[in-house]
C-alpha cells in the first residue's frame, strides 16, 4: 500500500489546494478507502480467489453480464495495471536524481530497468516471494518513522490544519478543489485491496482478507497524516509545493547532506518494495479470467517447475516497462483512476447489493457495517472523483468502449469450458 505515492504528490496536493487546508485533501482519501474497504472486505471474505475483482464481478452480474463485468474488468487491468507500474518506476526515478542528476532519457532508462529487475524477482515461487517481501516492509516502516519523529522533535514552523475565519471550507469552489488534489491522495491510499488478489493463497482468507483491509487503511492513514504534518512543521507549505523531493528537502533541512542521500535511498527502497507487490497481485488477475475460460487462453499458462502465472506477470510488466519509457508521472496517476472507477469501484458497490438480494447475508463471513450507508457514499465519491479526474474521463470511458468491442468480437474464441490452468 506504501509506494512512491505519498512521497511524490505531497507538493501536487498543497499546490492544487494552495491554502493550509490542504491536509484535508488526504482525510477524505482515507475517509474513502475506508468507506470503499467495507466493500471489498465483504466480497474479498466471501469469494476469496485468484482475481479479485474479477471473481467479485462474475459472481454480482449473473452469467452474462458477469462475463462482460469481469472481461471489462481483466481489459483494463491489462493497462491500467501497468501504469501503476510505471508510476512507481519513474517515481523511483525522480529521487534517484537528487543522488545523481539524469537527463530526460537516462531518467526513463533507470525506470525502465527498475521495472526488469521487479519482474527478474517475482520470477519464482509465492513462498519466496513471501520472505522477500517482509524484507521490504521493514525498510518501509523505517523510513515513515524516521520522517514523522525527525519533523516533531526538530519543528520550527507554525502549522494548523482547521480553517480559519477567511476559509470559505464549505464551498463549491473548495470541494472542487479536494477532488482535483484527492485523485493524488486516493491514489496514494491504493493498495489496500491488493490481498483480494492473492485471495486463493491467503491462509484463513474470511478472517484475514478483512483484517488485512482495515488494518492497512487505519494504519497507513495515520502515518500518512503524521508525515505530512512532520514535514510542514519543517518546512512552510509554500515552500513544500514547489519541492521534486521534499522528503530528501526536508531531511537535508534537519540533518544535512548525508541523512538526505540516505533518506532518498529509503524511499527509492519504498518505491521498489511497492512496486514489487504491485506487480504481483495484479499478476494474478488475467491468469485468473483466462484459467477460469473467460479471457485469452494464454495467460492460464503457469510456469511448468515453478507454478506461478508466468504469461500474466510477463506481461504486466512488459507493458509496465514500455509506460514507464513514455509518459509523465503527474498524467499516470489521473489515468490511472479514471481507467478504474466505473468498471471496477462503482462496478463493485453495485455489485454487492445485487448478491446481498440474491443469496442473502446469512452466510457472509464479513458484514459490512451500516448496509446501505457504505455502498450510497461509496457511490457518490467515486463519482465525484471520477468527474475530478478532469480531461482524461475520456480515456477511461474510451477504454469501456474499446473494451465492450473487443469483448463481442473474440468471446466466442476463449472456449465456453475452464481452460486447463496447467496448460503448456
Amino acid at each position: 500500500m506504501v509506494g512512491i505515492g505519498p512521497f511524490v504528490v505531497m507538493p501536487m496536493v498543497i499546490k492544487m489546494m494552495g491554502s493550509h487546508l490542504f491536509l484535508w485533501a488526504w482525510i477524505f482519501g482515507a475517509a474513502t478507502a475506508f468507506i470503499d474497504g467495507m466493500i471489498w472486505s465483504e466480497l474479498g471474505a466471501a469469494y476469496p480467489l485468484a482475481g479479485g475483482s474479477y471473481n467479485f464481478l462474475k459472481e454480482a452480474y449473473g452469467k452474462k453480464g458477469g462475463r462482460l463485468m469481469s472481461f471489462l474488468f481483466v481489459w483494463q487491468t491489462c493497462l491500467q495495471a501497468p501504469l501503476v507500474v510505471a508510476s512507481g518506476a519513474i517515481g523511483f526515478a525522480q529521487y534517484f536524481c537528487y543522488l545523481v542528476p539524469l537527463s530526460d532519457v537516462e531518467r526513463k532508462a533507470l525506470s525502465g530497468l527498475v521495472v526488469l529487475l521487479i519482474i527478474f524477482l517475482l520470477y519464482r515461487r509465492i513462498e519466496t516471494i513471501g520472505k522477500i517481501s517482509v524484507l521490504l516492509w521493514s525498510g518501509v516502516v523505517i523510513t515513515i518513522l524516521w520522517i514523522i519523529i525527525s519533523g516533531f522533535t526538530h519543528k520550527t514552523v507554525e502549522y494548523h490544519f482547521l480553517p480559519d475565519a477567511k476559509d470559505d471550507f464549505f464551498s463549491l469552489a473548495f470541494m472542487a478543489l479536494i477532488g482535483k488534489a484527492s485523485v493524488k491522495t486516493i491514489y496514494s491510499y491504493l493498495g489496500y485491496y491488493n490481498v483480494c488478489h492473492l485471495g486463493g493463497e491467503i491462509i484463513n482468507p474470511k478472517r484475514n482478507i478483512p483484517r488485512s483491509i482495515f488494518i492497512s487503511i487505519f494504519g497507513i492513514a495515520i502515518l500518512y497524516l503524521c508525515m505530512n504534518l512532520s514535514i510542514v512543521s519543517v518546512i512552510p507549505w509554500q515552500e513544500a509545493m514547489n519541492s521534486n523531493f521534499i522528503v530528501s528537502t526536508f531531511m537535508e533541512k534537519i540533518y544535512g547532506s548525508r541523512a538526505a542521500n540516505i533518506a532518498t535511498l529509503l524511499v527509492m527502497w519504498i518505491a521498489f518494495a511497492s512496486l514489487f507487490a504491485v506487480l504481483l497481485g495484479y499478476s494474478r488477475v488475467p491468469y485468473a479470467a483466462a484459467a477460469d475460460g473467460k479471457f485469452f487462453p494464454v495467460f492460464a499458462k503457469l510456469h511448468p517447475t515453478k507454478d506461478f502465472p508466468y504469461v500474466s506477470l510477463l506481461f504486466i510488466g512488459g507493458v509496465g516497462f514500455i509506460f514507464s519509457l513514455l509518459f509523465k508521472l503527474s498524467d499516470v496517476i489521473s489515468a490511472i483512476l479514471a481507467m478504474r472507477i466505473l468498471v471496477q469501484f462503482v462496478s463493485q458497490a453495485i455489485g454487492v447489493v445485487q448478491l446481498r438480494k440474491r443469496k442473502g447475508t446469512k452466510d457472509l463471513p464479513f458484514k459490512m457495517w451500516l448496509y446501505p450507508l457504505p455502498v450510497l457514499l461509496s457511490l457518490i465519491i467515486w463519482l465525484f472523483v471520477f468527474y475530478s479526474t478532469g480531461k482524461v474521463v475520456w480515456l477511461g470511458l474510451a477504454l469501456i468502449a474499446i473494451g465492450l468491442i473487443v469483448y463481442y468480437i473474440t468471446r466466442d474464441l476463449w472456449g465456453k469450458s475452464p481452460v486447463e490452468i496447467k496448460s503448456s
